[in-house]
């Protein structure tokens, strides 16, 4: 692995933009990005699904592409990693119901490496049990499971962000510009200009 490399732990249905956009940025200044799903193996591919606000009370959904692998759950090694990042959709709902997901969470919070979370990806941080005595942000509706889990969920603009330490956390997608800044802050990547 390269020394600079971010771990992320998605599934199918996953928010098309919130593995697209960070899986390419992250490598555009330099990380090694690896994409795992349980029980998939790398070359193999998870379907996304576009999340879109339309005006109606929640999102609407539709198909997205498909998203090829590079990299094999079960090779999985938490020390190889510089940081994680869980993206949303429906993909954290299930995928947090597999013991090895959460336990990868629980290790990367544990070594106080920097994690960042969007949209439903707290879900997964939540059922994780990371969450308690920490602030985040993340879509509304899942404001319950964040303080049930014994953390604080703070209302933030659909386009804003929360950090608290090395947790970087963000509603949507229309968040990403200020979400992946500050992951790279607490990552502390520098970008010059």
């Amino acid at each position: 692995m390269a020394i600079k490399s971010i771990l992320f732990l998605t599934g199918d249905y996953v928010e098309d933009y919130e593995i697209m956009v960070p899986f390419q940025a992250l490598q555009m200044v330099g990380y090694q990005v690896d994409v795992v799903c349980p029980d998939k193996k790398s070359g193999e591919t998870i379907r996304t699904s576009v999340h879109d606000f339309e005006g109606d009370q929640t999102y609407s959904e539709k198909r997205g592409h498909n998203f090829t692998l590079n990299a094999t759950f079960s090779d999985v090694n938490p020390d190889d990693y510089t940081g994680l990042l869980i993206p949303g959709g429906r993909a954290p709902e299930y995928i947090r119901l597999n013991e090895r997901v959460l336990e990868i969470a629980r290790l990367f919070s544990e070594a106080d490496k920097p994690i960042a979370a969007i949209c439903h990806g707290l879900q997964l941080l939540a059922a994780a049990g990371v969450l308690k005595g920490k602030s985040c942000t993340a879509y509304p509706a899942c404001a319950p499971e964040v303080n049930l889990s014994g953390g604080t969920y703070v209302e933030t603009p659909i386009d804003g962000v929360h950090v608290d330490g090395n947790l970087v956390s963000a509603p949507a997608w229309p968040a990403h510009p200020q979400w992946l800044a500050a992951f790279l802050d607490v990552l502390g990547t520098k970008i010059e200009l």
